[in-house]
């Protein structure tokens, strides 16, 4: 009989991992609307609603499957992750007459973004978490709730730190074409990239190979800064580079949120995803990637 695998956060990501997993597993995915609902059943999916911001609606979720993929990011403010508090209260909340059925599994989909900025670092996954932002701030919340969840539950945890995710459908077209700038090399980032089939890849050998407790980098071999990645996608879509700004401009003419990416520069290592979850990446670097995406797109 097929183990159940709920998946939480059924966006991109998660819709290009379920059919990795349809012939080893039934698939649940959690909705909150019923458009998001037919959209499940088409890729595979059992829908099974609920609201992640409403801990009434995720009542049923106990003992529904033995694993868990939870790609849900946390709320848009605070400092805490709350969705993902309700989500663990109600996968252990033991229900009139039933016996508690605790998951076999859990894997979350985190960011690389809880390690803050560290100025270009080669760095792994022992590295200090330090958020920097109040968005990685609830990731680094999430994570930690997890782990401590698993510990007093037995349940074995792992999570993978991911860090830009592109694809054909996943690319800066729309920031090259109107031009927006980015920062000269000499004061610009490092940045990490994963492509979003790679990372489905992933999130499937993690089910399996994963160790209890373990941080995984998703992350390819590139070793480019965030410059660089626009002229490279830019030159295969026959677009102009950005213009270059320094950093200082760059608080006038970027947008926060845009900006907040831009001051963080690290380079993840890789070595235990491929050891561990035995990967071998379809796109090693981005190089390869965009140039598929751009064969793809004529």
């Amino acid at each position: 009989m097929k183990k159940t695998v709920l998946i939480i956060g059924c966006g991109d990501v998660a819709l290009r991992t379920a059919p990795l997993l349809q012939a080893h597993y039934r698939i649940l995915g959690l909705y909150r609307n019923l458009d998001n609902s037919n959209h499940l059943q088409s890729h595979g999916i059992i829908p099974v609603y609920g609201n992640l911001d409403s801990p009434k609606s995720l009542e049923k979720l106990a003992g529904i499957a033995q694993l868990i993929l939870h790609l849900a990011p946390p709320p848009n403010q605070g400092l805490r992750d709350h969705r993902t508090a309700h989500l663990l209260s109600a996968l252990t909340k033991r229900t009139k007459n039933r016996a508690l059925i605790l998951p076999q599994r859990f894997i979350y989909i985190s960011t690389s973004g809880v390690y803050g900025n560290c100025h270009g670092a080669l760095i792994d996954e022992n590295y200090p978490a330090n958020p920097e932002n109040d968005r990685a701030i609830r990731r680094i919340d999430a994570e930690r709730q997890i782990r401590n969840w698993g510990k007093r539950n037995h349940v074995p945890v792992s999570i993978l730190r991911v860090p830009g995710i592109y694809a054909a459908d996943r690319l800066p077209l729309k920031r090259l074409r109107e031009g927006h700038p980015a920062i000269l090399d000499s004061e610009d980032s490092y940045t990490n990239h994963i492509h979003a089939d790679d990372l489905a890849r992933i999130i499937y050998a993690a089910l399996h190979h994963a160790k209890p407790g373990r941080i995984y980098h998703t992350c390819d071999d590139s070793r480019v800064k965030m410059g660089e990645y626009f002229d490279l996608v830019a030159d295969h879509f026959d677009l102009p580079h950005p213009p270059r700004i320094s950093r200082s401009q760059a608080y006038a003419q970027i947008s926060p949120g845009m900006l907040s990416f831009m001051k963080e520069s690290r380079q993840l290592k890789n070595l235990r995803m491929k050891k561990e979850l035995r990967i071998q990446l379809l796109y090693p670097t981005v190089h390869e990637g965009v140039k598929a995406a751009r064969a793809n797109s004529s």
